[in-house]
């Protein structure tokens, strides 16, 4: 299940960002509506450079921020400091509407400007439901630290870790194969966009870094 929309329209009614411990209650809520799946996985192939983590509470690491922050900027800066939000330049109908750092939601349309602090902490907010969502998808499959912070800046920007066969073949430790499924994930509304190209060879790149 994708959970942003449902974090947007939380958020949307709330009017601000969520505190952490917010974020943990409504993660906790979704987990109960989907029913859990325990004991299904069979152990994953071992590999030299990866090593086994828990299924949640894990963090984006800094190359992780770094590559995503690189790419989304903080966007779109006015001239009194603060920031407008902007349509989707690759979209047909401009949406979904995005502010700061990749920021999207309901609460985010025409005319919204929001300050640096409020860009960064929503930033913050949500970098830490993305890197669960991708804790939970992979489950207790070996990753390495470069391998999840370029699995989070994917599902950042994509949404799909849930379903993306990139995640199923990282989770039977095919990690070639899922590397090369980055370079899957490159066009929008049908059309293959040069800044997603790089973003994908960013990611992949990242992936297979020790």
């Amino acid at each position: 299940m994708n959970r942003k929309p449902i974090f947007d329209a939380v958020r949307a009614m709330l009017g601000r960002a969520f505190t952490p411990e917010e974020v943990e209650a409504l993660d906790d809520a979704c987990d109960a509506a989907e029913g859990s799946i325990a004991g299904s996985a069979s152990a994953a192939p071992s590999s030299p450079t990866a090593v086994a983590k828990a299924p949640d509470g894990r963090a984006i690491g800094s190359k992780g921020v770094a590559l995503i922050k690189s790419f989304e900027f903080c966007e779109k800066h006015r001239s009194d400091g603060k920031f407008d939000a902007y349509p989707d330049p690759g979209s047909s109908d401009g949406k979904p509407w995005t502010i700061g750092w990749g920021s999207t939601g309901s609460d985010v349309k025409p005319g919204v400007v929001w300050t640096q602090a409020q860009c960064d902490t929503r930033f913050d907010t949500d970098i830490k439901v993305y890197a669960n969502a991708v804790a939970k998808a992979i489950g207790t499959a070996p990753t390495t630290q470069n391998q999840f912070d370029a699995l989070v800046s994917f599902h950042y920007n994509t949404g799909a870790i849930a379903t993306a066969t990139l995640t199923k073949k990282h989770k039977a430790g095919d990690f070639a194969g899922a590397k090369a499924e980055f370079g899957r994930w490159t066009k929008n509304a049908g059309k293959v966009m040069k800044g997603l190209v790089r973003r994908r060879d960013a990611e992949a790149a990242l992936y297979a870094t020790p």
